[in-house]
């Protein structure tokens, strides 16, 4: 995937799942683009966990079902983010 789908991806991605988590504020443009990003990231590697049974570090593609892992994805990231920030506080 080039690099402009991958920050339309992110963007598209991290901005809905700041609409649909609470705890996923503040950041602009950038946090949200890193959000999206890493819930690629973190969705695509569970899908390729739980399709193949082995453990890849892969992203998803650019396509609606990718989005919707990458928001998936982010919540999930945002969600670990928020138990291990909060603990260490």
């Amino acid at each position: 995937m080039n690099i402009l789908a991958w920050v339309i991806l992110g963007l598209i991605a991290g901005a809905i799942a700041k609409a649909i988590d609470p705890a996923a504020r503040g950041g602009g443009i950038l946090g949200t683009l890193i959000l999206g990003l890493i819930g690629s990231l973190v969705g695509g590697t569970l899908t390729t966990f739980f399709t193949t049974g082995h453990v890849a570090v892969t992203a998803t593609s650019f396509s609606i079902p990718g989005v919707f892992v990458a928001i998936v994805g982010a919540i999930i990231f945002v969600f670990i983010w928020h138990r291990i920030v909060g603990r260490a506080a």
